[in-house]
């Protein structure tokens, strides 16, 4: 695994320096694009270099894509990411954030497993509802890895950019519970239950969103007061927070807690407590300095492995056709689920249609979704799942992450 990740890395770190010196593009789109355009010549390469073709496979299959990005390189993107949101914005848009991440979700999870049922039906591919149901529920919370990565550069409102992230951010605990209540119901998974569904869902909830909110909280607060009594030393600074990150993370499963919520919380109170975006002072600069690296490099392996990985999939018209029809049920629950929570609120924007739009186009899938579709167990379902899920992370990652921009000068010219 080592071996592999090294070769990911030196290739991420290539790409980079191409798309920097070159395209010009948003990092995340321009890796993205160039390991797409890898895979073209590597598949061509099978016939004439077999050998090169199946080292290449080995390196992508060894890297193990849902264990690197679970239990390793996520918590170091959140932490990373969470350090630099400001909690006093944030808590601004605490109500739309709050009903985004909660009812936003299970009314999306909803919508896309029925019209995705409907869809399959129709072009005779045979996915049971529930099963369905769990592709809704994997796609329909927005990545915050992706969204962060890209709306760094689409220069769209502060109040906007702040629904998108804090909803990015915290829809993933109740996004793994809805999708391991349904994992218990559809047997798809390794989660067996004595007891009710009910019970089992709502003990997830409150081990996993509430128990990782509330450790979160105590890692923030211990590692702030431990950073603050080495001000002195950056680098002893900057190694407590590596293991706030890494030895908590870890914890956090034994627990059984939700590591990603945990890492979301620690980051958010270190960096406001400390204030790490004002960059003054020795230790802040250096704080700043290492984590904006290891955000690049780690979100760099990210989405060169999302590119790279996609000649794992077996060509399937009918798989293709049904992931091409998910791209619009996922916009359209998307649109739907962010209206229906947004008109329960005041607001201060003139158009709440225009608002909404932005809101869909920026609502971003990337890495998780492609994650949790690879813990389905195996059988003909799954590999189903794992296609469409994959259409759609594309999708999100190319298309609107290259166009919000353009779509947000467009609805407000």
């Amino acid at each position: 695994m080592l071996q592999s990740f090294s070769i990911i890395f030196a290739i991420a770190a290539f790409f980079n320096f191409v798309n920097y010196k070159w395209l010009k593009l948003p990092t995340t789109i321009g890796l993205m694009l160039m390991s797409l355009a890898t895979i073209i010549i590597i598949t061509f390469s099978k016939s004439l270099i077999p050998e090169f073709y199946q080292f290449f496979c080995d390196i992508v299959t060894n890297s193990d894509f849902r264990s690197l990005l679970l239990d390793g390189i996520l918590s170091f993107l959140l932490f990373a990411g969470a350090l630099h949101v400001n909690i006093d914005e944030l808590a601004k848009e605490k109500w739309p954030i709050i009903l985004f991440a909660t009812l936003g979700v299970l009314i999306s999870t909803f919508i896309v497993g029925g019209l995705t049922y409907g869809a399959a039906q129709l072009i005779s591919i045979e996915l049971p509802f529930l099963h369905t149901l769990l592709f809704g529920a994997l796609i329909s919370p927005t990545d915050p890895i992706a969204v962060m990565a890209i709306l760094k550069k689409a220069n769209i409102a502060k109040s906007l950019s702040i629904k998108i992230e804090g909803e990015s951010l915290f829809n993933d605990g109740i996004g793994v519970v809805v999708f391991s209540g349904i994992l218990i119901l559809s047997g798809m998974g390794e989660h067996h239950t004595e007891g009710s569904v009910g019970f089992e869902i709502g003990k997830l909830f409150l081990e996993e969103a509430v128990g990782g909110i509330v450790y979160g909280a105590l890692l923030g607060f211990v590692g702030y007061r431990s950073v603050k009594s080495v001000n002195d030393n950056p680098q002893l600074a900057v190694m407590i927070t590596l293991a706030i990150v890494m030895g908590g993370y870890a914890f956090a499963s034994l627990i059984h807690v939700s590591g990603p919520l945990a890492m979301v919380v620690a980051g958010m109170i270190i960096g406001n407590k400390l204030n790490i975006a004002t960059n003054k002072g020795p230790t802040r600069k250096m704080i700043n300095e290492i984590w904006e690296v290891l955000d690049d490099v780690f979100n760099g392996i990210l989405f060169v492995l999302i590119g790279l990985a996609i000649h794992l999939l077996k060509f399937d018209i009918n798989h293709l056709t049904l992931g091409s029809i998910a791209i619009l049920i996922v916009l359209i629950s998307r649109f739907i689920s962010v209206f229906i929570p947004y008109s329960l609120l005041k607001h201060q924007e003139s158009s709440s249609i225009k608002t909404v739009t932005i809101l869909t186009w920026g609502g971003l899938r990337g890495g998780i979704s492609i994650a949790l579709a690879l813990s389905l167990a195996d059988n003909p379902s799954s590999e189903v799942l794992l296609y469409i899920t994959y259409v759609v992370v594309l999708f999100s990652i190319i298309v609107q992450g290259l166009s919000i921009g353009k779509v947000v000068k467009k609805i407000y010219n």
